[in-house]
C-alpha cells in the first residue's frame, strides 16, 4: 500500500528565464560592465541583451529590473530572440514593469517563431494553464514538442506529463517515459520522480519497486520533498526494500523540513506510536501542527486526540 505515494501535475513556479548572457556575465569587474555599456550603447544586441541579464541578476551593477527591461526591449526590437523570451517573463511576472499575459504572448510568440527552446517551453505553460489564454492543451502540446526537439529539459518534462495525461495528445504512457527519461538524464527533478510513480504502480511500465527506488532517489538527491517522501514511504511499508524505520523517518524528515505536510503527519504518528523513534507525544503534536496549518484533514484529527 502506498495511499501517500505522490505525483501530480503541477502549475510551474515561473516561466523560465534565458540567463546565460556569455562571458562578459561571469565577470564582475569594472572594465567588463563599462565595454558591455559601451557596446549596447552603441546599439550591439548581444550587449544590449547581456546587459539585460546582468542587471536581471545583479551581477557587476545593481539588481534593477526596471532597466533590465529597458535594455532587453532595445535588444528585442531589434529582433533578439533571447531578449525577447526575457521580455515576455518580465511581462508575464510583472517584474519592472506591470504584468501583462498579452505581452508576454506577444514576446513568447516572436521569440518561439525564431525556434528559441525557453519561449517555446514558456508559451506552452501559458496555453496549458490559462494564463491570459484560453487554456489549449493541444497547442501547449505542440509548443512543447518543439522546444523538447531542441533538447530543453523542462518542455521533455511537461510532455512527459501531457502523454501520461493524455491531454492535447493521446494517452501514451511509453512516449511519456521515453520523455521523462530524456528529461532525467538532463537532472530535471521532476521527471525522475513521475518514473518512480509510474513504475511503483505499473503505469505503462511492468510493475518495478527497485525501479521506482531508482528514480526517487534521483530526485530525492536533488532535494525533492515529494520524491523524499516517497521514498520514506517505501521503507516504512517495506514496499521492494526490508521494511526500516530508521529509513523511513530519515526520508521523512528531510521532506519535512521542506514543508511537506505529509511528511510532517506521518513523522508526527512515528513519535506518537514510537515507531523507529522514541514515543514522544509533544514532538508528535509539533509535527501535526505544522501539517495542520497546511490543511491536513488526518493531522487535525489526530490533534484531537492529544
Amino acid at each position: 500500500m502506498l495511499y501517500w505515494n505522490k505525483s501530480e501535475k503541477k502549475l510551474p513556479d515561473t516561466a523560465k528565464f534565458c540567463s546565460d548572457c556569455g562571458a562578459q556575465q561571469q565577470q564582475d569587474d569594472a572594465e567588463t560592465v563599462r565595454m558591455v555599456q559601451e557596446a549596447a550603447a552603441q546599439g550591439n544586441a548581444d550587449a544590449q541583451f547581456n546587459l539585460g541579464c546582468m542587471y536581471s541578476n545583479g551581477k557587476g551593477v545593481p539588481q534593477n529590473y526596471r532597466r533590465a527591461c529597458q535594455w532587453f526591449e532595445k535588444a528585442a526590437a531589434q529582433g533578439h530572440a533571447a531578449a525577447q523570451n526575457n521580455l515576455g517573463f518580465l511581462y508575464e511576472h510583472g517584474k519592472g514593469i506591470p504584468q501583462d499575459y498579452d505581452m508576454a504572448r506577444h514576446w513568447y510568440e516572436k521569440a518561439a517563431a525564431q525556434e528559441n527552446a525557453y519561449a517555446q517551453n514558456n508559451l506552452g505553460d501559458m496555453y496549458c494553464w490559462g494564463r491570459g489564454v484560453p487554456q489549449d492543451y493541444k497547442i501547449a502540446s505542440q509548443c512543447y514538442e518543439k522546444a523538447a526537439a531542441q533538447g530543453h529539459a523542462d518542455a521533455q518534462n511537461n510532455l512527459g506529463d501531457m502523454y501520461r495525461w493524455g491531454e492535447g495528445v493521446p494517452q501514451d504512457y511509453d512516449r511519456a517515459r521515453q520523455w521523462y527519461e530524456k528529461a532525467a538524464e538532463q537532472g530535471h527533478a521532476d521527471a525522475p520522480l513521475s518514473l518512480g510513480y509510474m513504475y511503483y504502480y505499473g503505469d505503462g511500465v511492468p510493475q518495478n519497486y527497485g525501479m521506482a527506488r531508482k528514480w526517487y532517489e534521483k530526485a530525492a538527491a536533488q532535494g525533492h520533498a515529494a520524491a523524499q517522501f516517497n521514498l520514506g514511504c517505501m521503507y516504512y511499508y517495506g514496499d521492494g526494500v526490508p521494511q526500516d524505520y530508521g529509513m523511513a523517518r530519515k526520508w521523512y524528515e528531510k521532506a519535512a523540513v521542506q514543508g511537506d505536510d505529509d511528511a510532517q503527519y506521518k513523522l508526527g504518528d512515528m513519535y506518537y506510536n514510537g515507531k523507529g523513534v522514541p514515543q514522544d507525544y509533544d514532538r508528535a503534536r509539533q509535527l501535526f501542527e505544522k501539517a495542520a496549518a497546511q490543511r491536513h484533514e488526518d493531522a487535525r484529527k489526530r490533534l484531537l486526540e492529544l
